[in-house]
């Protein structure tokens, strides 16, 4: 019986996949998640009853309770997107990030090979272990340039360093035990259930509470934006038809600067929630959320463009992503708002939406 591990399956992205699998077929899932700050209890909460999802609380980096694992459930699949996510937060503390995103890679790797070793050879060609990266890995972009799949790496933040790093390892397991790995490098998701340290999510609870909007730098800086419902669909093709050894770029085909996404979000916020029936932004004497922008110190090391060229997950795959920004981003949006109990529930004594990451100046 084909049994899929999902690693950081209470997290943003990884519980995401996990629905949008559900929706699609009915194999069991295993779902491994240490419930940290990001990856909780709320977020997984609708998944709890589903008598095909099976959440073990355990760390990847924990060689004795993933042996366990994949001993008790023996996974003929594992999709990775246990890791440690903020650069900002990565610039104030590393250690992390190394443990999380490097070690338990490495451990995870260990695991899925010494179980598919004992495989005959027809499951053993049926096994697949997916990375899941990130675009960041890759630097900035050069010109007027975009990364394909053979760009090299050259990571500029402790964040995109640590995933360079495990995408290393994932490599080389295949190469040199011939673990049938795939690894894929996505940019910029938007979508329910992202932890509001990120961008859409930070920028609309601080409009809300009438906070201001810190823009890095001068805002210019330009992101792929991918819908999370997308990348999941990606990354069910890969699962399902990549063959081993494969590397593919998954992109929304959505570039715009920081700037303009607030822009976007201030709009949004403005259509849904005026700042006239706002008694937050009323008792400031703040009209509309724009005028809550601020520009502030920018990020050490912050990449100045991204940019994805997803050709080949297209010409292969036949994969291309179904949302526009402009709409997916207004779901979105709407999405937060209906919301707002779990925004403050995962928020919690974790994080306040103060300003991280200027550890390194």
């Amino acid at each position: 019986m084909e049994v899929l591990l999902v690693t950081g399956g209470a997290g943003f992205i990884g519980s995401n996949f996990v629905r949008y699998l559900r929706s699609k077929a009915d194999k069991p899932i295993i779902v491994v998640d240490k419930l940290s700050y990001a990856g909780s209890a709320e977020t997984f909460a609708d998944l709890a009853g589903d008598p095909e999802v099976t959440l073990v609380r355990a760390d990847i980096a924990d060689a004795a309770v993933l042996a366990e694992v994949f001993a008790t459930h023996r996974p003929t699949a594992v999709v990775n997107f246990a890791a440690e996510t903020h650069v900002d937060r990565s610039i104030d503390d590393p250690g992390p990030f190394l443990q999380s995103n490097v070690v338990g890679t490495v451990q995870l790797l260990e695991a899925a090979r010494r179980l598919w070793q004992t495989f005959d050879i027809a499951s053993k060609d049926a096994c697949r272990f997916v990375q899941v990266s990130t675009d960041e890995v890759y630097g900035t972009v050069q010109a007027e340039g975009a990364f394909s799949e053979t760009t090299a790496y050259a990571p500029n933040s402790p964040y995109a360093a640590s995933k360079a790093s495990a995408d290393h390892f994932v490599r080389a397991y295949h190469r040199t035990y011939g673990l049938p790995s795939i690894i894929t490098n996505c940019s910029n998701n938007y979508g329910p259930y992202q932890y509001p340290e990120k961008l859409v999510p930070l920028m609309l609870l601080r409009g809300l509470d009438g906070d201001t909007l810190p823009i890095y730098g001068d805002g210019g800086q330009v992101r792929d934006w991918l819908h999370v419902e997308d990348h999941c669909e990606a990354l069910r093709l890969v699962l399902a038809n990549a063959p081993p050894g494969s590397h593919y770029n998954i992109g929304g085909g959505a570039e715009l600067r920081n700037v303009e996404v607030v822009d976007k979000i201030c709009n949004l916020l403005e259509e849904l929630r005026p700042a006239r029936n706002n008694p937050r932004l009323l008792d400031q004497g703040v009209v509309n959320y724009q005028a809550l922008k601020r520009f502030v110190e920018d990020r050490p090391g912050h990449d100045r463009h991204y940019s994805i060229d997803a050709r080949r997950i297209r010409s292969e795959l036949g994969w291309y992503p179904r949302h526009d920004f402009d709409q997916g981003l207004q779901a979105t949006v709407r999405w937060y708002l209906d919301h707002l109990d779990w925004c403050k529930a995962v928020q919690g004594e974790f994080y306040g939406r103060q300003r991280l990451g200027l550890g390194g100046t």
